[in-house]
């Protein structure tokens, strides 16, 4: 995806347009719930590392499960700065967690990308998490972050040319985007701002109902 029309004179499709390409800033200067829905299907990819992005929530400042509720401090301070930076923290003071500045700068919202489908270093990430199973090495926020090799050194990188990569996914059949409501989280859960791609298993548990119930459909 170049970002410009296939033809002289032709016009640009919107799958071509600089908005819908994650290596571009235009996609992160978004409203922060359409990038987290386009980031579904998109490819991570870090060293030898890479997985299809099956699951994302978002956040934003008006909600206070994001970090930005509280103002700019040092720690919130990428979530308001420009799009296309990569937030990345501590959960629990174990997990390293990646998240997606999204929005116009001045604006806290970020995506947090929560699972990925391993596309390649499948025996890299297997040594990383000592797990076998691919369903199990990438299938929750913290997981993927151990499998991939994302530590804090990476926050506040640039997630359009940087050592964090975000890539147009594979052009095969694009993902069927289920919402459902956020989880791991005690404020604003009422808000459905989780976006996962119905048809994989890689998603983490537990799965939205409108995920759940369409594979129920298909089992009888």
């Amino acid at each position: 995806m170049s970002g410009r029309a296939g033809a002289a004179g032709a016009p640009m499709s919107a799958d071509e347009s600089p908005a819908r390409d994650p290596r571009t800033t235009l996609f992160y200067a978004r409203s922060v719930h359409a990038v987290a829905r386009d980031l579904v299907g998109c490819v991570l990819r870090r060293g030898q590392t890479a997985g299809r992005i099956v699951e994302t929530e978002s956040y934003h400042e008006s909600e206070p499960a994001c970090h930005a509720f509280v103002g700019e401090t040092e720690r919130t301070r990428p979530l308001l700065g420009p799009p296309g930076v990569a937030y990345v923290y501590r959960s629990y003071g174990i997990h390293a967690l990646l998240n997606a500045v999204a929005e116009p700068d001045g604006v806290g919202a970020a995506v947090l990308i929560r699972a990925l489908e391993p596309l390649e270093g499948v025996e890299i990430m297997r040594a990383r998490r000592a797990l076998e199973r691919p369903e199990q090495l990438c299938s929750g926020p913290g997981k993927l972050t151990q499998a991939l090799g994302i530590g804090l050194e990476l926050n506040r990188t640039m997630l359009t040319g940087g050592p964090i990569e975000i890539l147009p996914g594979p052009g095969c059949e694009r993902p069927r985007v289920v919402a459902g409501r956020r989880i791991g989280i005690t404020k604003a859960v009422e808000l459905e701002w989780r976006f996962c791609d119905a048809r994989s298993a890689h998603v983490s548990r537990p799965w939205p109902p409108a995920m759940r119930a369409g594979r129920r459909r298909r089992t009888q």
